[in-house]
This record gives C-alpha cells, structure tokens and sequence, in this order.
C-alpha cells in the first residue's frame, strides 16, 4: 500500500477509495446483526464501494462534463456513507464508536477532496 512519507496518508486516491471501502466492510462484519444494523449495513457498503467505483469512471470518462458528473457522484457517495456511518455509531455499543468515528472521518475528507477536484473542472 502506497503512502505519502511515513504520514500514513494514502496519495493514490483510487487506492484511498479501495481502502475506505475494504475499511468500512470490515468494521461491519464487526458489528451485531440487528434488524436497523442489517439495513444500515447494506447501505454503507453500497455508498463507501461506489465512492471508488465512480472515481475509476471518472478517470475514463469520454469528456470534462462526464468527469465532473463521475466526480459528482463520488462527492455525493462519500456524503451518503458518512450519513450510514453517523446512523451506525449512534445506535450502537460504544466499544464500536472510535472505530466508526475514523471511517466517518475519512468519508468526510474524501467529500472534501473531490469538492476540491470539482471546483478546478
């Protein structure tokens, strides 16, 4: 895995995506099967793989106006899994909370980078 100097941040941001995704489908394979963690689950995990996924069409997109979409969309999956992300940490056990609290984090920072990516098309 690729990181920037010893800081720990990842520099290539389709790896960084990869990585979120993974991240996030871990942590829910930690947490107990409820009935709203069930649904929560499967929404998170859709959101945090579509950040990644539409970052890569981004990058193969037919023209600036697809890209700027594709990246649109990334901005607004990243958004939507740090909602799931919120939504798991406030209903469950505390022993859950730091590690939520790091993905969430996380999907917030890549909100920000592809507003920023956004700004400059």
């Amino acid at each position: 895995m690729e990181d920037n100097r010893g800081t720990g941040k990842i520099f290539s941001l389709e790896t960084r995506t990869f990585e979120f995704a993974k991240e996030v489908a871990l942590f829910c394979r930690k947490l107990p099967k409820t009935g709203s963690n069930i649904e929560y689950l499967k929404q998170v995990i859709r959101s945090s793989g579509s950040v990644g996924a539409n970052y890569i069409e981004a990058n193969e997109a037919l023209s600036k106006k697809d890209f700027a979409m594709r990246m649109k969309i990334s901005r607004k999956e990243a958004k939507e899994s740090g909602y799931w992300l919120r939504l798991i940490i406030e209903t469950n056990d505390e022993k859950f909370k730091g590690e939520g609290i790091d993905l969430y984090r996380e999907s917030m920072e890549l909100k920000k980078i592809f507003s920023s990516i956004i700004k400059k098309c």
